[in-house]
């Protein structure tokens, strides 16, 4: 998994050289924001107004780390125990594959709370490395939108979307986001896409949930 988080950083980085970032900024970026899905949205908006892409930035960033809440929530019966101070970074290096292979892992008997933390960190470097090396390796792509590296975003936030499909009704939420996003892209190109269909799609999703009756219990 590792391999292909240095390939998805090798497409940061040279998307990041396209939208003119420096070397410095765009390995800042990868460190402290340490998200494929919106630090590709971010150089995304890049191109918008400047009156209009710092606020499409901001929220398309919090829309799609908001899933980092639920991600973290699933690991209290996991790390809950643990000390703040073991508990936190490893939180701050978690990403989507850390947190399927630890809780696949967890859902075996896993209960180490090192495991989640050597996940993540399996995945940290290799996504600064895949960074560095796209960013200096721009300079040998002529045109990097050519490569049609941006499509990343798309595919895999698809693949992460139907690995999670587990009700019919999920299809409702994905119907309005695309829907949404069709709509938006016509008007507001750019972070707004995303945000708006976020938005809307979550929305569609809640109120479509319900959550399964209780069983009966003998007591």
């Amino acid at each position: 998994m590792a391999v292909g988080v240095f390939a998805y950083g090798v497409a940061f980085g040279l998307l990041a050289q396209e939208a003119r970032l420096s070397l410095a900024e765009a390995m800042t970026m990868s460190a402290l924001i340490y998200s494929s899905t919106a630090q590709l949205a971010t150089v995304s908006a890049l191109g918008a107004s400047a009156s209009t892409a710092t606020l499409a930035i901001a929220l398309a960033v919090l829309l799609l780390n908001a899933r980092y809440l639920l991600y973290s929530a699933a690991f209290r019966p996991w790390l809950g125990t643990l000390p703040a101070y073991q508990t936190y970074p490893m939180l701050f290096f978690m990403g989507d594959g850390s947190w399927v292979l630890s809780m696949q892992a967890y859902a075996k008997g896993e209960r180490d709370g090192g495991f989640p933390f050597g996940a993540s960190i399996a995945m940290f470097f290799p996504w600064l490395l895949g960074t560095l090396a796209g960013v200096v390796a721009a300079g040998l792509v002529a045109n990097p939108a050519l490569l049609g590296l941006d499509f990343m975003l798309v595919a895999f936030s698809a693949a992460m979307g139907l690995s999670m499909f587990k009700l019919q009704r999920s299809w409702s939420g994905v119907i309005a986001a695309a829907a949404t996003a069709l709509l938006v892209d016509r008007f507001a190109p750019g972070g707004w896409t995303i945000v708006a269909a976020g938005l809307v799609g979550g929305l569609v999703a809640y109120v479509r949930f319900k959550p399964p009756a209780p069983t009966a219990t003998t007591p």
